[in-house]
């Protein structure tokens, strides 16, 4: 790879390691409804359910990918705070999906190991005054971070809205029909999150967030260091690293795309692990946006489609928000195994393994 292709002051991404083949998307194609760009974007997310999207040479994309470099910085300052200040806004003592888990908070896989990561996750319909505020560090409350992640969520949901105009029309839906479900002003369970993953120790490293499916529809993550692996297709598959690109957003789809399309669209299994070679000495930053369905979006195969195969049995009918909730809670320690069973995502039906 070339230098242009590593990020400054960080350690590089190894070059012998292999990484996953992700398309490569032009924003700029996109925003333009090219054909053939359209057409890749179809086959990515039916191959995989990943690509790169290139944000740069697009007023939309720069503007993006300097909001992001802002709030990478706002994200190192959070969790600089000392712990008891950040466990004062735990999610779960919330009663919400919004706020902070701590590292350890959630288990990581069906053994029971705790995961290795800590994240704060920001409301979209607070920061947008859809619902009304929860508690929050006065960082995250200052004028200027809430105007980076009003920019961040308009931005990254203009992009998702565009990703799933083009989708609504390869695939035939009446028009508007994905775009409808997903309005931006619409009471959902989208957010930001902010991720941030210390050094594991050298004799122990292991998964840091455990294998799973994304719980909405379109997911754009912005990270440095590698640590994030995808699990392809296929019997004989073999975890991946995805390498992270300057300039580039990495975008996957979630469950309820899948469920949509009866897993015509893939929502991939994936998980994150220590950075590979000298990168696992690194804290790893992560800034992320989840685009889910409206809270009383019902996550079911749409209709209006010939594209679309049809269900073969019942079809399970819950609401989005009710889908999120479900596959977050069953992941604290103490749940039932059967919540755990239960939390799993769409990895059937995207034809994958079973977490």
């Amino acid at each position: 790879m070339t230098t242009q292709e590593n990020f400054p002051s960080l350690p590089p991404f190894p070059e012998d390691i292999t990484t996953a083949p992700l398309t490569r998307l032009s924003l700029a194609k996109l925003l333009a409804h090219d054909g053939p760009e359209t057409e890749r974007l179809m086959q990515a997310c039916c191959d995989i359910g990943f690509f790169y999207l290139d944000l740069r040479n697009t007023a939309e994309g720069t503007t993006l990918l300097a909001t992001a470099d802002k709030l990478f910085q706002t994200g190192t300052e959070l969790f600089q705070l000392p712990l008891a200040e950040k466990q004062k806004y735990d999610l779960s003592a919330q009663g919400s999906y919004h706020g902070y888990k701590a590292q350890g908070a959630m288990i990581a896989d069906r053994e029971g190991n705790v995961d290795r990561n800590e994240f704060y996750n920001v409301s979209k319909d607070t920061i947008l005054d859809l619902a009304p505020a929860l508690p929050a560090p006065a960082l995250l409350n200052t004028a200027k971070t809430q105007d980076d992640l009003k920019t961040f969520i308009t931005g990254s949901h203009s992009i998702t809205i565009l990703l799933l105009t083009l989708l609504n029309k390869t695939l035939g839906l009446p028009d508007s029909t994905l775009p409808d479900l997903h309005q931006l002003r619409r009471p959902s369970s989208d957010q930001v999150r902010f991720i941030r993953a210390p050094p594991q120790p050298p004799q122990d490293r292991r998964t840091a967030m455990g294998e799973h499916t994304d719980f909405g529809s379109v997911t754009i993550l912005f990270n440095r260091l590698g640590g994030l692996q995808v699990l392809p297709a296929g019997a004989d598959a073999e975890w991946t690293y995805v390498r992270p690109l300057p300039g580039h957003a990495i975008v996957n789809l979630g469950d309820a795309l899948a469920k949509f399309t009866n897993g015509l669209l893939r929502s991939n299994i994936h998980r994150v692990v220590a950075p590979p070679g000298e990168q696992a000495d690194s804290t790893r930053y992560s800034l992320v946006y989840f685009a889910r369905p409206g809270d009383e979006v019902v996550l079911r195969r749409l209709e209006g489609s010939d594209c679309i195969p049809k269900v073969d049995g019942e079809e399970e009918v819950i609401r989005s928000k009710e889908w999120v909730l479900r596959r977050a809670l069953g992941r604290r320690p103490g749940a039932d195994p059967a919540a755990f069973e239960k939390s799993a995502g769409t990895e059937m039906m995207s034809r994958r393994i079973r977490v």
